[in-house]
This record gives structure tokens, C-alpha cells and sequence, in this order.
């Protein structure tokens, strides 16, 4: 009797109206890299953000977490403008990079999203050459002078991405000849050759088998010691590997952030307990 009124208590709870959800846990960290105030995003009259704010620390995986059509991916795109693309969309609110409004009309997107860069949801090379995949963003960015400098590139890219080994022999062939786990691994590559510093991933190993997720989940644990990482993932066993802190998103609001140790085993709020432990999702 007891574990049905227990049960009642818990369907019957009532939680807080939209309007008056607050993010809880610290959305502050001691050395932010990129710092979000009050950040909403609109498809037309549709709101898709609502007054999110979280800062991203240096040399941290940050991993996002929710439900589909929950917001975080489209908040994601949001940290190197990659919205801009979609006629509909329109961002108000802060997102700092380096103390700078990576909103304000002066900044321009292209070398913004050389140092905050993505890896995407399905691995995408250039219909190029595995060496040319890496080597056209240092191209066009002017990074490199001589042909000496872009092959130390590619070879320091694709050793940092775990795909030097593999491929060093056969640089000259197609990249979308590679596996799927190495096509996104040579993705990763191509972003960290023009040396940004942050990383964002959006779902990077949902198309993956277990062994090419694997890699791909090591990596990331290595390349946080020199770059900062923003993770979207359906995984939340994923989430709890990567991470060292974790935001939980629901419709649109960023329901509660923390140490994802915390999270993932005593979150505060009701609606992240019920998504952690599968009550839906």
C-alpha cells in the first residue's frame, strides 16, 4: 500500500511552470572560455532557447544532454554561429569567446569558426585526397607558407587524431574511401589543423560502431588537454566517460548543470532524475 502512495505522490507531482524554470547548479566555472548570458534562439516565431546561460571551461568536455528536440544541438550551433545559415533563426542574448560577443556586428564568421570548430553528427570529408582534406583549411586561412609547413600540419593533425598510423602510406587517397570511424576521425583532423581553441561535437559517434566509438571517446579524452570540448550526445553512458561536466536540456531550457559525476548520480531536479534513470527520453 505504502509503495503505491509513494507511486501516486510521484505521477502527481507538479512541476514548476516553463515560465518560472531556473537553471540549477553553478552555470559559473573559474576559467571560462566561452561564457553564454540569457542566450534564446527563434526559427520565426517559434522559440526554440529559453534563457540559457552556462559558461565552458578551459581543457573541459562540457557534454549536453536531453531528449530529441530538447535544444541542445540547435544551442550548440549556436557557439560558432553555424545558425546563421537558416534565413529563419535569430539569437539574442551574450556568448563571449575570449571576453569578445562572438554576436557583435563586427566579428566575422570565418575565422570565428576556425577557432571554435564542429564535427558533425555524420562524418563529412571533402571529395579530396585524405592530405587534402586536412590540409585545405590551413590553405585558405593562410596559415601555411610552403609545401614543408602543410606537410608538418597534416602530419600533426592526423597524429593528434589518432589516424596518422593508419593512413600516413595512403595520404594521396580519397578520404571518403576511409571507414566511418576514420572518415570522422580525419574530420576531427581538418578541425584541429587550423589550431582552434574549442571543439564542438554534435552527436560524433551516433553513426559509429562500438569499436570506432570507442577511439573516438579516447581521443576526445586526449585532445582535452589542449583544446576545450562541447559534446551533444543521445549517450548518456557516453556523457558520463567524456565528460567532467554535464548540462542537462529540456524543451528548450537548460534544466540543471554540474559535475556530471553529480548528474549522473544525484541530480537535484525531478525532470533529470526521470530522464537519467529512463522514465522517458
Amino acid at each position: 500500500m505504502q509503495e503505491v502512495l509513494k507511486q501516486n505522490i510521484v505521477e502527481k507531482r507538479i512541476l514548476a511552470p516553463r515560465d518560472s524554470r531556473k537553471t540549477i547548479g553553478n552555470i559559473n566555472v573559474p576559467n571560462p572560455r566561452m561564457v553564454c548570458r540569457n542566450v534564446n534562439v527563434y526559427y520565426g516565431d517559434k522559440q526554440a532557447i529559453r534563457n540559457v546561460s552556462i559558461d565552458i571551461g578551459c581543457n573541459e568536455v562540457l557534454a549536453m544532454i536531453g531528449p530529441s528536440g530538447c535544444g541542445k544541438s540547435t544551442f550548440l550551433r549556436c557557439l560558432n554561429r553555424m545558425n546563421d545559415t537558416i534565413d529563419s533563426c535569430r539569437v539574442t542574448g551574450e556568448i563571449l569567446f575570449d571576453g569578445r560577443d562572438i554576436y557583435d556586428p563586427s566579428v566575422d564568421v570565418v575565422p570565428l569558426r576556425a577557432q571554435v570548430g564542429m564535427v558533425f553528427q555524420k562524418p563529412n570529408p571533402f571529395p579530396k585526397s585524405i592530405y587534402e582534406n586536412v590540409a585545405w583549411a590551413p590553405k585558405i586561412h593562410g596559415i601555411v607558407e610552403s609545401k614543408s609547413d602543410t606537410d608538418e600540419i597534416v602530419e600533426s593533425s592526423l597524429q593528434k587524431a589518432g589516424l596518422w598510423e593508419e593512413v600516413k602510406d595512403r595520404l594521396d587517397q580519397p578520404g571518403t574511401g576511409l571507414s566511418g570511424g576514420q572518415q570522422q576521425r580525419l574530420c576531427i583532423a581538418r578541425a584541429i589543423a587550423v589550431s582552434p581553441e574549442v571543439i564542438l561535437m554534435d552527436e560524433p559517434c551516433s553513426a559509429l560502431d562500438p569499436i570506432a566509438t570507442a577511439k573516438i571517446e579516447d581521443l576526445i579524452e586526449e585532445l582535452r588537454a589542449q583544446y576545450t570540448i562541447a559534446i551533444v550526445t543521445h549517450s548518456m553512458q557516453q556523457a558520463s566517460r567524456v565528460s567532467q561536466r554535464t548540462a542537462f536540456f529540456h524543451l528548450g531550457d537548460l534544466i540543471e548543470v554540474g559535475t556530471t559525476e553529480t548528474i549522473f548520480t544525484k541530480p537535484s531536479h525531478q525532470l533529470t532524475e526521470d530522464y537519467i534513470t529512463g522514465r522517458y527520453g
